[in-house]
């Protein structure tokens, strides 16, 4: 799994599966703090979406560098950041899903067809200030735990899950963002048919 997303990872997003772990695992360290990377607390709901983006860069050229404060974060990551943020290409893979949209619109003579495909995989800027501004300021709390992470129905209804922040943060090692009946999680859905396919294996603590 680990060499696949070394591989890929980077191709599929435009994020450095690296990168992003490590700035994840700091935001819960950290979380709603000063020291958070994307809090709404300290940055404001619009802020989150350069802030996120600004804390991305600086993390990952500290990883570059080899900061041993960021390597020491993902250690257990036998990896390093991948070739396309290496070389300065992050560009390559806007490039190649935008073809492939381009593609889908001429084949289907649709444009919002091709316009789904690209903002379905390419739009995680979106989709992270989503879960991070939105969700750690509006919603529910299953949990009461020291950070201001809320369970977001219409976030977790868009970003498949995700916006369940509240549940996240009390159980972080969780692949399963639900804990409650009316919470629908479908990417814990697609974590179970990736793991009947033998792509994954998922840690079912606290399952």
């Amino acid at each position: 799994m680990m060499a696949w997303l070394n591989l890929t990872g980077g191709w599929l997003t435009g994020l450095d599966p690296k990168t992003w772990a490590c700035m994840h695992r700091i935001h819960h360290q950290y979380s709603d703090t000063k020291d958070d990377p994307h809090s709404p607390v300290q940055l404001g709901i619009m802020g989150v979406w350069i802030g996120q983006y600004k804390a991305y860069l600086r993390i990952q050229e500290a990883l570059l560098k080899g900061d041993s404060r960021m390597t020491s974060i993902v250690a257990d990551i036998p990896f390093n950041v991948g070739f396309v943020n290496r070389k300065n290409l992050s560009w390559l893979p806007y490039l190649l899903h935008g073809a492939l949209a381009f593609f889908i619109t001429q084949s289907l003579g649709s444009f919002w067809a091709g316009a789904g495909y690209f903002l379905g995989i390419m739009g995680h800027p979106i989709q992270g200030w989503m879960v991070n501004a939105l969700a750690h300021r509006f919603g529910s709390r299953n949990f009461e735990i020291k950070d201001n992470s809320r369970n977001n129905h219409l976030v977790a209804l868009f970003v498949f899950g995700e916006g369940f922040q509240n549940n996240h943060h009390h159980y972080p090692d969780r692949a399963k963002f639900s804990v409650k009946w009316n919470e629908f999680d479908p990417g814990y859905l697609l974590c179970l048919v990736a793991e009947s396919l033998g792509i994954l294996k998922i840690n079912r603590k606290h399952i």
